[in-house]
This record gives C-alpha cells, sequence and structure tokens, in this order.
C-alpha cells in the first residue's frame, strides 16, 4: 500500500480506501470479511454510509476490531430510520445518528467528522444556522470528531465550507466525466473552476478523499461513458490521485472482487494506469491547463513539469510556500530548451514549452 499525508494532523491514509455504498449485495459474514481483506491489504481510510442499515452493524464490528489502525469517516446528516440511508439537516435526527455510528463502531471518536452532502446553499445555511455547525465544533473541541471534514458535490459549496478556516478535510467527486462534461449532476461545476478547486484545497492544507471516482460505473462501460470509451479502474484511480490534494480514492465496494478489482491498481503497470486517451476524447478547452499528469515525462532536462506547472498555480493563487517549493526542485522551467519533447506528449493539448518561459519568468529561474 502507498500513503500520503494529511496537511492538517499528519496522518498517514491509503491511497485506496473503501466506500460502503454498495457493501448491501454482501452478507453481513461477507461484509466482515471484506473489511478485514482491506485492512490486511493496508487499505486504513474507509467511509462509513452504507445505503442499508443491515450494512451497518457488520461493518462496525470489523472497522471497531481494528479501530487503533483505521481512519473512519462518520458523516453527520447521514441518517437510518428506515430501512435505508437517508439525509437530513435536522440538528437532533444528525446528532443521533452521528453517535449511533460511534456506538457501532464502539469508539468514543471519529478520525473524521464529517457536516454531510451538502449541494444547495439553502442546506448549507441551515447547517450554519439550525445547529449542526455548532455541534460539530463543540465535538471537534471536546475531541469526539479530531479533524472536521465536509462532503459535498458542488465547487461553490466547497469554497464556502473551505471559507471557515475549521476544515482539514473533505470528500468530493472526481472524475474525468465530472471534469470535463455537463453529464451529471454530481458534477456540479465548470472544468476550469474545477481544476482551481483542487488547488484550493491543496493551497488550504485540506486532504481530499475522492467518491464517484468511476462516475458509478459509467466511465468503466462504453456505452454508459459519454467519451464513448470505457476507461479501466485503473485509468480512473490514477486520474483521481493526479488531481491536486487528494490524499486517497474510495471506490464503492459490493463483493469481494471488487476490493480485489480496486486493490489491483497497487500492482499496474504505468501503462495500464495511463489515461492520456482522454486527450482524443475530451472536450478540448478553449485554454487547456495542465493537469499535472506527468504524461509529458520524462524530460530531458529533468524538469518535473506537473510540479513546475502545479507551483506556479498555486503561486498565482497567493500561495507563499509555492515558490519555496518551486526553487527546491532540482530542475527549473530556465532549464527548459524548448525541444518540444513535452508538448507532443501532452494528451490535453498544452504547450509546456511556451508554459515553462511563463514559469521561469515568474520565479526568476
Amino acid at each position: 500500500m502507498i500513503y500520503r499525508t494529511l496537511p492538517h494532523g499528519g496522518e498517514r491514509l491509503s491511497i485506496i480506501g473503501m466506500g460502503a455504498g454498495s457493501l448491501h449485495n454482501s452478507s453481513s459474514r461477507d461484509i466482515e470479511a471484506i473489511a478485514e481483506a482491506a485492512i490486511e491489504a493496508g487499505v486504513n481510510l474507509f467511509d462509513f454510509i452504507p445505503s442499508r442499515t443491515s450494512v451497518l452493524a457488520p461493518l462496525g464490528r470489523a472497522l471497531g476490531r481494528n479501530r487503533s489502525s483505521v481512519h473512519v469517516q462518520v458523516h453527520i446528516g447521514a441518517e437510518y430510520t428506515g430501512d435505508s440511508y437517508g439525509w437530513t439537516t435536522n440538528v437532533n435526527l444528525a446528532k443521533r445518528e452521528f453517535e449511533a455510528r460511534l456506538k457501532a463502531l464502539n469508539s468514543d471518536y471519529a478520525d473524521f467528522g464529517f457536516i454531510h452532502c451538502i449541494d444547495e446553499d439553502a442546506d448549507l445555511d441551515r447547517v450554519f444556522n439550525g445547529g449542526i455547525w455548532e455541534y460539530a465544533l463543540e465535538m471537534k473541541r471536546q475531541g469526539v470528531i479530531r479533524h472536521l471534514a465536509f462532503s459535498t458535490h458542488s465547487a461553490h459549496i466547497a469554497r464556502r465550507l473551505l471559507a471557515t478556516g475549521e476544515m482539514d478535510f473533505a470528500m468530493f467527486s472526481i472524475n474525468p466525466m465530472y471534469d470535463y462534461t455537463n453529464d451529471s449532476a454530481y458534477g456540479k461545476g465548470e472544468t476550469g473552476d474545477r481544476a482551481a478547486l483542487y488547488r484550493e484545497f491543496e493551497q488550504a492544507g485540506v486532504g481530499v478523499s475522492v467518491m464517484k471516482a468511476f462516475a458509478g460505473g459509467q466511465l468503466l462501460d462504453a456505452a454508459a461513458s459519454p467519451f464513448g470509451i470505457a476507461l479501466s479502474s485503473e485509468q480512473c484511480i490514477q486520474y483521481a490521485l493526479d488531481r491536486p490534494g487528494v490524499l486517497s480514492v474510495l471506490p464503492g465496494v459490493r463483493t469481494m472482487a471488487d476490493l480485489r478489482r480496486n486493490l489491483a491498481f497497487l500492482d499496474a503497470t504505468e501503462a495500464k494506469r495511463n489515461y492520456s486517451v482522454l486527450g482524443s476524447v475530451a472536450p478540448r478547452n478553449a485554454d487547456p491547463s495542465c493537469v499535472y499528469c506527468n504524461h509529458c515525462m520524462p524530460c530531458p532536462q529533468g524538469i518535473e513539469i506537473g510540479l513546475a506547472n502545479k507551483y506556479y498555480d498555486l503561486a498565482l493563487q497567493g500561495d507563499e510556500l509555492a515558490a519555496d517549493h518551486y526553487r527546491h526542485l532540482e530542475a527549473h522551467a530556465s532549464d527548459c530548451v524548448s525541444c518540444g519533447h513535452c508538448d507532443s506528449r501532452c494528451p490535453f493539448g498544452v504547450g509546456q514549452s511556451a508554459r515553462m518561459a511563463e514559469i521561469a519568468a515568474h520565479f526568476g529561474q
């Protein structure tokens, strides 16, 4: 397993996590076995929002037995008053359900306490003014919530929550379909705006766990994909992991076979993870931008092109540390000789040679 570090706190999170939204397809016994197998493989980040109440007890038992070695996302606003998952901004119901999830884990804390699934301004206003926000902050003060977090599909709502300055973590829907098309209500935000948001996550030191990496399976099916081709799970996971701020991807798991498919990413070749085909099927922006995928590499001059672009974009947004990170690179944009190697390899049509001259002028090297 590979791990990435949470900027605020220093916890090491597995790049492959586990979503529980489809676990109801397995029996209680198998649910526990799947969670145990994931933990044995090094998975240590779990989202505790199953779609059915039948999953809560077995998943809670498995995670509870391994509580000290796992990080669990527990949501304030997910509720299970019926047989399946529901959503609420009612503070009393949200509190009761949050505390019930901790009890199911046999735990007195949540690694990540999430303001749950807010996509509309009116709902966020109810969270801020209806008691949920105050409750979440109080739980953080008491240590019941170790890191305050939020989940949303909306770039606009994400920015409102980032602006509180209270967040350490976020769950956001990231995949090529949501980033490059308007084919889903879950991919709210224009391409350039979403790309800017990912940099804002990184600049704020807010780690991101990724939901809907496969767009509900649409990207794995040529007939359902808006691109007309099927991507592999490895391509989708790598795409998400390449976005700024992303620490972990949490695909949903139905069965042990799904878990094995997700973990196969760790042993996949670079060629199998390569998603450069998107450059030929995704709509081109009027102003192509670097997505830091490093498919232009290796640079003959040794420039880490993706990082140079990332630090430049962050610097333009006012990140004071970006310039220092850039200067510590072994090679800089000024070392570019305009050989055109990167220009010919960029799947998204970015003129990297010209971009290197722009970066060098900005940083002075």
